[in-house]
């Protein structure tokens, strides 16, 4: 390659860098313990060339990158960062979660939850690592690091300076780590609300039940995409904590930290599986309200028909007398019609209460529904 053409290829790969900075919403923050000791020191930037030079000085240092479209942008800053052109491709092929140990670098991706009413949208946090870089990249819609980067000087502050390298990588990683499982568990509460609700709607009579029944599969879903981000994270924490990384830390008492964020995540698994059954509970309470309120209709169109089973029977009798009687042969006239009145409103009565008895003694009559 000439250097007329080396130099093309280098200002196009600094134009595709300064666009995927340009296209931030939020600017990208560094974090830092220099190399001679002291305080951690702090910079904002929009390209990955403001930080170079900023990392040569410093011995560990934590640099959070927000980007537009993830899958378009973060090879390029990856690359532009001295990692591989292949490892986040290789994260992002992954679904909702990877790991990806490549001895010199390491590589996570990590879900990323937010709950808004039944609605779960699931992003990815990458985070890379290697000797002296923790890089971590996001959509713009995820802010929980931006927000965790205003206090990681103090926390860095805390991290002894005596301690060997992939100590204080692990140390920074697990605390990443823990403040984006924190705000996946907050979400949790937003299920929990909904299910109040659904619960209060169960509760009532008058509620439709056209409008109850999707509703409970539409947080039942909610939930099932919740404890998919909760399992994949679940597996990165695992194979981190198993894989024996070079660029992580052997330190038992370090990686006792890695396996207390699993139990984290165990215990959010068991309420989320909780939660669920309580759902099918609640499926189980809505079928029993549909039965119950079929069989009262049964029993009320029994109850009816029974009526008119017996009032049928009653008009049946004066009915035929009146028609046989009504014969020219009989030859009735209106002196006739004292005795006549009687017979048809006692033959009605009488023919009513034996309907009545009937019924009654062969146990036909239903018992009267509220």
């Amino acid at each position: 390659m000439t250097e007329e053409n080396a130099a093309k290829t280098v200002t196009v790969e600094k134009k595709e860098v300064n666009t995927a900075a340009q296209s931030n919403g939020n600017r990208a923050y560094c974090v830092a313990l220099p190399i001679a000791g002291g305080k951690p020191l702090k910079l904002v930037g929009e390209n990955p060339h403001d930080f170079i030079q900023f990392l040569k000085e410093s011995s560990v240092a934590w640099l959070n990158f927000p980007v537009k479209d993830i899958k378009k942008d973060a090879e390029i800053i990856a690359m532009a960062m001295g990692f591989s052109s292949t490892l986040v491709p290789t994260l992002l092929s992954n679904y909702l979660s990877a790991y990806e140990d490549r001895d010199t670098e390491l590589g996570l991706m990590l879900p990323a939850v937010a709950v808004k009413k039944f609605d779960v949208l699931i992003s990815p946090i990458l985070i890379l690592i290697r000797k002296d870089l923790i890089l971590t990249m996001h959509d713009e819609t995820v802010n929980r690091l931006v927000r965790f980067s205003r206090y990681a000087d103090a926390f860095m502050r805390k991290i002894k300076p005596t301690l060997i390298q992939q100590d204080k990588i692990t140390i920074i990683l697990t605390r990443i780590i823990d403040e984006n499982n924190n705000r996946n568990f907050e979400h949790l509460r937003e299920v929990e609300a909904q299910g109040d609700e659904l619960s209060k709607n169960l509760l009532d009579p008058m509620a439709p039940r056209g409008l109850i029944a999707p509703d409970i599969h539409n947080m039942k879903h909610a939930l099932i995409s919740y404890l998919d981000t909760l399992w994949a994270t679940l597996d990165v924490i695992n194979s981190l904590r198993h894989g024996d990384a070079e660029l992580i830390t052997d330190s038992p008492k370090l990686l006792a930290r890695i396996g207390i964020l699993s139990d984290d995540v165990n215990r959010h698994i068991a309420l989320s599986e909780h939660m669920s059954e309580v759902l099918a509970s609640g499926l189980e309470v809505l079928q029993s309200i549909y039965n119950n309120q079929l069989q009262m209709l049964n029993n009320r169109l029994a109850l009816v028909m029974t009526w008119l089973t017996i009032l049928g029977t009653g008009v049946l009798v004066p009915n035929t007398l009146a028609t046989i009687l009504s014969n020219p042969a009989f030859a009735l006239g209106p002196e006739d019609k004292g005795w006549y009145s009687v017979l048809l409103i006692a033959s009605t009565v009488i023919s009513t209460w034996a309907a009545y008895w009937w019924i009654k003694m062969k146990g036909l009559l239903p018992f009267k529904v509220d």
